[in-house]
């Protein structure tokens, strides 16, 4: 389980690599955001609780992703008290 969660976290890092080195695009983020209210959308009332949460935590992610940029929540964070320390 353990080796599961290494690879998984070491298959996110390469992705957040790959989208940082990337050059961004005008409208990225109205994109993102569609997408996210579209997973919110397309899951908040299925039937399953397990759907539906997952749907919530992806279209959480990508509303986030769109407020914040690229730059991730680090960047709205570092505005509030309890992100002071975050660089």
């Amino acid at each position: 389980m353990n080796e599961t969660i290494t690879k998984t976290t070491d298959t996110l890092r390469r992705l957040k690599a790959r989208d940082d080195a990337r050059p961004g695009f005008p409208g990225e983020h109205w994109l993102v955001l569609g997408a996210g209210l579209l997973a919110w959308r397309a899951t908040s009332r299925h039937r399953s609780a397990i759907v539906r949460g997952v749907g919530t935590l992806v279209a959480t992610a990508l509303v986030g992703r769109a407020a914040s940029g690229r730059d991730g929540l680090a960047k709205v964070l570092r505005l509030l008290p309890i992100g002071r320390g975050i660089r």
